[in-house]
C-alpha cells in the first residue's frame, strides 16, 4: 500500500489512529471546504459544518464499511450535511440542488487562469521529460498513451514479446516518475 492512499488513510482512520485522522483532514479539508463555499457562498456556515462533519465522521469511525472512492464518499457526506445545514438556517425550506449550483456554483477568472496555467506547466513538464526517455520507451508510451493500444497490440508493432513490452513501459514510466519528482523538489528549492 502507498504511505499517503486513500485506501491507507482510510484504514487508520476507521483504527482512530491520530495520524490516519490527520492525513485525511489535510488532504480533504481544503478541497471540501472550497467545494462547501461554491455550494453555500458563506464563510461561515461552510467552516462550521466542515468541522461538524469531520467529527462526526471521526466519532462514527467504526461503524463505517468499506468505500470504494474515499472522496466520492466524503464530498457525497459533506454536501448532504451542508444542504441541510442552509435548509435549517432558511426555516427548514427545501432546498434542491438545481437551487443550489443555480444561485451559487460560480466560477471566477482566477481559479480557470490558475487551472490553465498549472495544466500548461505539467504538459510543458511531462513533454520535455517524455523526450528524455530512449526511442524504445518513447515509442512504447506514444502507442499506449496515445494510440490507445494494449500491450499485445504494442508487442505487435514493436516486434518485442509482450513481457518485453510491460518491462519497457514499465522502466519508461519509473523513469518520468522519479524525473517528476526530482523536477517538483527542484521546483521547491527555487522557490524558498
Amino acid at each position: 500500500m502507498e504511505l499517503h492512499s486513500d485506501e491507507t488513510i482510510w484504514y487508520f482512520f476507521k483504527k482512530g489512529e491520530s495520524h490516519g485522522f490527520s492525513l485525511l483532514f489535510k488532504k480533504y479539508y481544503p478541497q471540501l471546504h472550497v467545494y462547501g463555499l461554491k455550494l453555500s457562498n458563506n464563510q461561515e456556515i461552510t467552516e462550521d459544518c466542515l468541522q461538524n462533519f469531520f467529527i462526526q465522521l471521526f466519532e462514527s469511525r467504526e461503524k463505517l464499511g468499506h468505500i470504494n472512492s474515499l472522496k466520492a464518499y466524503l464530498f457525497v457526506c459533506f454536501k448532504r450535511r451542508l444542504i441541510k445545514q442552509l435548509q435549517k438556517n432558511q426555516n427548514n425550506i427545501p432546498i434542491s440542488e438545481a437551487q443550489l449550483f443555480k444561485t451559487n456554483f460560480t466560477f471566477s477568472s482566477e481559479e480557470i487562469s490558475i487551472k490553465q496555467e498549472i495544466q500548461f506547466l505539467c504538459t510543458t513538464t511531462l513533454t520535455s521529460l517524455i523526450n528524455q526517455l530512449s526511442p524504445r520507451q518513447k515509442e512504447v508510451i506514444y502507442l499506449k498513451y496515445y494510440s490507445g493500444m494494449n500491450s499485445s497490440d504494442i508487442a505487435e508493432v514493436m516486434d518485442m514479446n509482450y513481457q518485453s513490452v510491460l518491462n519497457t513501459l514499465q522502466k519508461a514510466l519509473t523513469k518520468l516518475r522519479i524525473a517528476s519528482e526530482n523536477q517538483q523538489i527542484k521546483s521547491i528549492l527555487k522557490k524558498n
